[in-house]
Formats: structure tokens, C-alpha cells, sequence
């Protein structure tokens, strides 16, 4: 696993040892950050299930002006930590809080990230949170990245895209009527 562009290019990130865990593959992040590149620059990023930071390390490596790192995970957070001693500048805060403690504590957000374990329904419920306390900005776009494709709705957010890499579906929201 590796940042893919920008100024950290070529850095390798530590991981997870073992099966647990499910990084984005870096093929489906680059294709990922391909569709979100005129979006980064300047954005405040969440990235709500880091695990080892691979997506908000990637959005502060393409110019991302802040990224929230947060997992539940203490194991998440320590390997979060290695990859971002490496970051030169200081605009991240990192979090070790339940998903929806997270939500209820933090602003709205250019760019959210969802990448939740995929057998959990958490995915959804944050997309309901996130709409029900409006923490995306208006503009702004969540990304929930899981091993099927999205069904049902989400009250105040339009799904607007979504694309399959292999196994993996990227469904992309933003505000109803703000597209």
C-alpha cells in the first residue's frame, strides 16, 4: 500500500498484518482519487473508518487543506500514527471514537470517506447521520465504499454515481439538489 500522487508519491505506508483488515486496493484508489481530483485541493476531508489512514493520507499527499482521521479501533490508530509521523505538516487531528460519537462531534466536510468493515450495516447509518446533521458542506461529496452495490435511499442525500473495481462498489452522495 502506498500514496499514489502528489507531494508523499511513492511512500510506502505500514499495514495490518493478517485477514481482518481490508485496505482500499490501490487501483481502486487511484481510480477513486481520478474522480475526486478537481474536489481535493483545499478540501476538508473525513476519513471516518481510517484503519491505517490510506485514503486521508492520500487526500493530504493531493492537497487536502485538513483531514480527520478517525477509527474505533486502538490497533487502527497506532498504525495510523506510523504513517502520519511521517507527514510533514500538522493540518490532521486523529480520533479513536465509535463512528457516530465522531459524526456528533465534528463540522461539515468537503469530502467524507465511509469504508466501514464490510459484513456491518455502519455504512448506512452514517450516511443517515451525516445527512441528518448536515456534515457534508454543500458541494461536498461522501464516498461509501463497500462489497455490493448501494440499494434504498437516503433521506436529504442523492446517490449520484457509483462504480464497480473488481469486488469493491464506490457510491458517491451529495446533498439532494445540490449536484
Amino acid at each position: 500500500m502506498r500514496i499514489i500522487s502528489g507531494k508523499y508519491r511513492g511512500m510506502v505506508l505500514s499495514e495490518f498484518r493478517g485477514g481482518d483488515i481490508r485496505p482500499t486496493a490501490d487501483r481502486v484508489k487511484e481510480s477513486l482519487f481520478n474522480i475526486l481530483a478537481s474536489e481535493i485541493a483545499g478540501a476538508r476531508v473525513l476519513d471516518l473508518f481510517c484503519g491505517s489512514g490510506n485514503l486521508g493520507m492520500e487526500s493530504l499527499s493531493r492537497g487536502a487543506s485538513f483531514v480527520h482521521f478517525n477509527d474505533f479501533s486502538k490497533d487502527s490508530i497506532a498504525v495510523l500514527n506510523k504513517n502520519l509521523a511521517r507527514v510533514k505538516e500538522r493540518t490532521f487531528t486523529v480520533t479513536n471514537l465509535d463512528y457516530s460519537l465522531c459524526l456528533s462531534k465534528t463540522g461539515a466536510f468537503d469530502i467524507i470517506f465511509i469504508d466501514p468493515p464490510y459484513a456491518a450495516e455502519y455504512g448506512k447509518d452514517a450516511l443517515e447521520i451525516i445527512s441528518s446533521g448536515n456534515k457534508l458542506t454543500d458541494g461536498g461529496i461522501a464516498v461509501y465504499e463497500r462489497d455490493r452495490s448501494f440499494k434504498g435511499e437516503i433521506e436529504g442525500l442523492e446517490l449520484y454515481d457509483e462504480r464497480k473495481y473488481g469486488k469493491t462498489y464506490l457510491s458517491f452522495f451529495a446533498k439532494r439538489g445540490k449536484l
